[in-house]
Order: C-alpha cells, then sequence, then structure tokens
C-alpha cells in the first residue's frame, strides 16, 4: 500500500530536510562541494535536499511497499540516497522547522532508501522569490520512500542550472 501526502515547506537556506524523528540530523558538515552540486546532504540518519528558491516549494511524500519505476525523463533532477530510521517515524522539514511539529511518516524501521525528484526548477529559479506565488513557477519535490538496504547516493539526472 502507498501512502501519499502534500506539503508546503519552506526552503529556509535553500533547503528542506528529511531525517529520523528520533535523530540528531546534524547536516552541518555534510554540505560538501560534492552534495552542493548534486543538491543533496547525506549523513547515516538524515539528508539535506538543496532548492533552487528560498521560498515555500511543494513535496510530495510516497512511502512506498518497494522500489518504483523509473520515471526520471518526468523531472528535472533526480538523485537517490540511503537513509537509516532506526525509529521507523521519517520527519520531512523546512530547515529552520521545529522538529516536534514536522510532518511524520511510518516507514520500515532501519535502512530506506530516498528517491528525490524535483522539477519546474528553471521557472522557479527565474520567478525566485516570487516563485510561491503560482503552482506553475513553485518547485515542486516528491520524495517517494522505500524500505532497502544500504546503498550509496546515486544521481540519476543532473539539472544543469544554465538551462534557465
Amino acid at each position: 500500500m502507498t501512502t501519499s501526502t502534500e506539503l508546503t515547506l519552506f526552503a529556509d537556506y535553500f533547503q528542506i530536510h528529511v531525517c529520523d524523528a528520533e535523530g540528531d540530523g546534524d547536516l552541518s558538515e555534510a554540505w560538501t562541494k560534492q552534495a552542493v552540486a548534486d543538491h543533496l546532504a547525506v549523513t547515516e540518519d538524515a539528508l539535506g535536499i538543496g532548492t533552487v528558491v528560498n521560498v515555500n516549494v511543494s513535496v510530495t511524500v510516497a512511502v512506498l511497499p518497494q522500489k518504483p519505476g523509473d520515471d526520471s525523463s518526468a523531472f528535472d533532477h533526480v538523485v537517490e540516497a540511503g537513509l537509516n530510521v532506526p525509529s521507523g517515524r521519517l520527519t520531512v522539514t523546512g530547515c529552520t522547522d521545529y522538529g516536534p511539529d514536522a510532518a511524520a511518516f511510518e516507514v520500515a524501521p532501519g535502512w530506506n532508501r530516498v528517491r528525490v525528484s524535483r522539477s519546474n526548477l528553471s521557472r522557479a529559479a527565474r520567478a525566485d522569490v516570487d516563485s510561491d506565488r503560482s503552482s506553475e513557477t513553485t518547485e515542486q519535490i516528491r520524495l517517494q520512500v522505500w524500505a532497502a538496504p544500504e546503498s550509496p547516493t546515486t544521481v540519476i539526472k543532473r539539472w544543469a542550472a544554465d538551462r534557465f
């Protein structure tokens, strides 16, 4: 059974966070040059997802029973990473949101895989601080989560910012 939830999150400091509800979620040293290029900072129990805007973004969270098919052609940028969620509760927040108020999702305890598929990036970047005023310019982020063994981060499709 697939559970899907729509969120609007403030992408303060150009990022949102996905982490174990009981983890420390410390990404302070995870934002390396490579992480910035990949739009994804990774620690064992937290992911920082880079955004092209510093305003509200639209986020869809889908908890899946198995790995989804590849639909990367429908998105601008797609990355995957392993995430350890020992509590079985995954939170999704803007980076400056209050953790206990975060949207939480039940997932398989232990290692999960998170696919981050982002779209509308050029239009959102062009609209900048006004991007969240219209669905046509709002950055769209889809998070798909499923139980999977620990595995390395993978860039499936890379967005080139010079396209806008």
